[in-house]
């Protein structure tokens, strides 16, 4: 019995003006702020209560870094929110060549 659905072609046309790199411009990223890490010992971490402090390996002056997922893509100083008391943000001091190792 011959097929009698119609054909279809699987590639679909672009929205008028929309191509597919400023369609990939609205998708949100997560960025994660590394400011330092710690490296405790496993009994150390099995007594950690609340209030506990664990130790970084950085100073509050050190540079955070920016990352997308496991790849760095900038570096900032923290700094308190103009106007937003308590809220944190970042200010970008060197941002990596990202066509570097594409």
């Amino acid at each position: 019995m011959p097929d009698s659905a119609p054909s279809h072609d699987t590639a679909t046309p672009p929205e008028a003006g929309l191509t597919r790199e400023s369609a990939l411009m609205g998708v949100p990223v997560e960025l994660v702020i590394s400011v330092g890490r710690a490296r405790p010992l496993i009994g150390e971490l099995l007594k950690l209560r609340r209030d506990s402090v664990l130790t970084l390996d950085s100073r509050i002056e050190d540079p955070v870094e920016i990352f997308v997922g496991d790849r760095l893509i900038a570096r900032g100083e923290l700094q308190e929110m103009e106007g937003e008391p308590g809220k944190l943000g970042v200010r970008l001091i060197e941002v990596v060549d990202l066509a570097e190792g594409a």
